[in-house]
């Protein structure tokens, strides 16, 4: 159920070039049903900007009803949420979005990729399928060392490994580099990133069980104002579309034309 909440800021910290962690306390935790779903977030009092930021939830603290997000600073929004302090509230709707299923067999083995600011949701989910005894695969790429963040909390979960554009940290290429090179074998795979990535993604593996996390700007993030429409693939879908905030953002390949 959503719920609005004044959200109390318990820490907030630069963790990468461009990249903040920010741990919220309240009881909005205890409506987060699964990994890759994610709040709405007024970052400023007034009418500017007008519409809250849709933040990505990166992990759950249940029994401290705290959650940890991270999201990066490109626009005026999110460089003023930057800003908040320790100790101050922020105005949080969510939880939003339909996310990961996690429900899989112990001893199953899942691959993880993550491109980017699409990574955070991925760690949630890392963690909770690791408690299911579900081994864990997983691949990010970011664009420069500066970039990289949540390295060594992954390889906690399970094998890693990191690419970047230019070669500064880990393997130089894209994640489909790696894939090219290790002959993985999986029973399902999940993916958050551009979308250029998850196409490629959907292409290389047509008779995988895959899941895709959509990025896609919003506005409303309840499903309200039709502005992160995606078309569906099946033609005698009678909606042929779907919405990425409310629908998604996690799709199984092929549903929605990417």
């Amino acid at each position: 159920m959503k719920k609005i909440e004044e959200m109390k800021i318990i820490s907030h910290k630069q963790i990468a070039e461009n990249i903040f962690q920010l741990i919220l306390q309240g009881k909005l935790v205890s409506e987060i049903e699964r990994p890759g779903q994610f709040v709405h977030m007024k970052v400023r009092d007034g009418i500017e900007p007008l519409l809250p930021r849709p933040i990505s939830i990166c992990e759950i603290d249940s029994e401290n009803q705290r959650m940890t997000c991270i999201y990066r600073t490109e626009g005026k929004g999110t460089k003023w949420l930057s800003k908040k302090q320790q100790g101050e509230y922020i105005h949080v709707l969510g939880p939003l979005g339909n996310g990961f299923p996690v429900q899989m067999e112990s001893g199953k083995v899942a691959l993880l990729i993550g491109g980017g600011i699409g990574v955070p949701p991925l760690y949630e989910l890392s963690k909770q399928l690791c408690k299911r005894g579900v081994q864990v695969i997983q691949i990010f790429g970011f664009q420069t060392k500066s970039t990289v963040f949540l390295a060594e909390e992954f390889q906690r979960f399970g094998d890693t490994y990191i690419v970047t554009d230019d070669g500064s940290y880990g393997g130089k290429g894209f994640v489909t580099d790696v894939l090219k090179k290790q002959n993985f074998d999986f029973d399902r795979l999940y993916a958050c990133g551009p979308t250029p990535m998850l196409k490629a993604l959907e292409q290389k593996f047509p008779d995988k069980e895959v899941y895709l996390s959509l990025e896609e700007r919003m506005s409303c993030g309840i499903g309200a104002c039709f502005a992160c429409v995606r078309p569906t693939k099946d033609r005698e879908d009678k909606k042929g579309y779907r919405k990425i905030c409310s629908d998604g953002p996690v799709f199984p390949a092929g549903e929605v034309i990417l």
